[in-house]
């Protein structure tokens, strides 16, 4: 019989390394780290294998990447702290890694090493249009807190997210067609480097810096502990709901992604291609900041376009509990927002510069129909955030129309990669850095473009010696 070796696929093989991110250091026959010590610097808790506390306190949002464990979280309680770990990390050659939110969708805010855990400075501070926030802060808390000043900053919708890796990463929400990216209202960041020290970035003060800090992604140049960014006032928000049978999808996209980049600035929406449990469904969700009296007219146009929608609802409300709406927990508490179940999920993304011709809408509609539980969410982009340089920041897709996120229930890949490589051919490579994908092999490009030289020249000047180090780190 002929006997052939069946041959390694690379993407499984990059799979591999988001469980296990980084390879030991230290070379054999060297003293192991002395945990004790690091403790002892501490104002916050080092939590080792044995502790109590440690099963949690290893965990991220993703169940998938439960089998990681760390040597050591520290749970910071200042720069100080952050420091700390970084000597000892230096010192012993302990890999590294920062955590925010706990939401790498690789699993690269965990690793075989020392986790730095921010989440205890979370602190949220207003003062004359200025927003000081901790980088361990989450977005329901960042919400809730600017909603007593009736302020808030452009931020994403799940209410876990960690402030730090959404602003690093750029920062797509639902107002970011009229108020930016998150990023785009960062006006100084407080940075610990590889070397320990605690510098302030801003557009005088390490320039370079800064401008990596928006767009570059987490986990490349050091350690973000707080960010102040300029606030704008809120007023009432008009969440609303459309939804149309599947015999309608592909009119829909066609419809939508037409629509939806150049409509007023102050209309956000998310189109969802989805099958679940329930079947196939077609939804389009979305924020006006504005009264409901406005909405009809500003949708007529996609209702004339994708046919009259089997169901719809709207209604005002104010500006956190949009966010919560949008977030999936408008009926719980703030408190309760903070504890939403983890999900065991995995996912993909383009950046869509062009429409899809009628054969790509095609695909996409057939490839949500193929069995599973998955979805395809397609958020509008254009506004505010077309109108920035794609170099002004580190953030290059500026000129995207939407962003394409594909979503699959579980870690059984095949519907996602097989519905990914289909698009690829309609969307190109280009990829959102904080929907990071260990499968692309050009993710330099993907997520940078332009600007992946420029951000290794930051990488070569603040952290030399490369202690910061991801699978995809630059």
């Amino acid at each position: 019989m002929d006997r052939r070796e069946t041959p390694v696929d690379r993407r499984d093989v990059l799979r591999a390394a988001a469980l296990a991110p980084l390879a030991p250091l230290v070379a054999p026959g060297t003293p192991p780290p002395d945990w004790a010590r690091l403790r002892g610097r501490l104002a916050g808790t080092l939590v080792l294998p044995g502790d109590a506390g440690y099963a949690t306190a290893r965990r991220l949002y993703n169940p998938a990447y439960d089998r990681v464990r760390p040597g050591g979280v520290a749970y910071c309680e200042s720069a100080a702290d952050v420091s700390a770990c970084l000597a000892f990390a230096r010192d012993n050659r302990v890999p590294v890694t920062a955590r925010s939110g706990g939401h790498s969708y690789a699993g690269w805010s965990t690793g075989k090493g020392l986790v730095i855990d921010l989440s205890r400075m979370r602190s949220v501070a207003y003062s004359d249009g200025r927003a000081t926030i901790g980088a361990g802060a989450k977005l329901i808390d960042v919400y809730d807190r600017l909603s007593r000043h009736d302020v808030s900053v452009p931020a994403g919708t799940c209410p876990t997210v960690g402030i730090s890796g959404l602003t690093l990463g750029g920062g797509l929400g639902v107002v970011s067609r009229k108020h930016g990216l998150t990023c785009d209202a960062l006006e100084s960041v407080r940075v610990v480097t590889a070397d320990g020290r605690v510098v302030a970035c801003d557009a005088t003060r390490n320039p370079g810096l800064f401008w990596a800090c928006r767009g570059g992604g987490g986990g490349n140049f050091g350690v973000a502990v707080s960010f102040t960014f300029r606030t704008f006032e809120t007023g009432d928000a008009t969440v609303f709901f459309l939804q149309w049978p599947w015999s309608k999808a592909r009119a829909v996209v066609r419809a939508w992604q037409s629509w939806a980049p150049s409509a007023p600035e102050e209309l956000w929406s998310s189109l969802h291609l989805a099958r679940s449990a329930g079947g196939l469904s077609v939804e389009l969700a979305g924020t006006y900041l504005g009264r409901k009296s406005s909405l009809d007219r500003l949708l007529a146009p996609l209702v004339g376009r994708a046919g009259r929608p089997s169901s719809r609802s709207a209604r005002t409300v104010s500006h956190l509990e949009a966010m919560k709406i949008m977030g999936g927990c408008s009926s719980m508490p703030v408190a309760e927002c903070r504890r939403i179940p983890r999900t065991t999920f995995s996912a993909k993304s383009h950046m869509a510069y062009r429409t899809l011709p009628e054969d790509g809408i095609r695909a996409l509609v057939n490839g949500v129909a193929r069995g599973g539980r998955h979805m395809v969410l397609m958020d509008a982009m254009g506004g505010a955030i077309r109108r920035v340089d794609p170099t002004a920041t580190a953030f290059p897709h500026r000129a995207a129309l939407f962003s394409v996120q594909y979503y699959q229930d579980g870690m059984d890949q095949s519907w996602l990669r097989a519905l990914h490589a289909d698009m690829s051919q309609y969307f190109g490579i280009n990829a959102y850095v904080n929907y990071i994908d260990p499968d692309l092999e050009n993710w330099r490009t993907a997520y940078y473009g332009p600007n992946a030289a420029r951000l290794a020249e930051v990488k070569a000047t603040y952290d030399p010696g490369r202690l910061f180090r991801l699978p995809q780190g630059l």
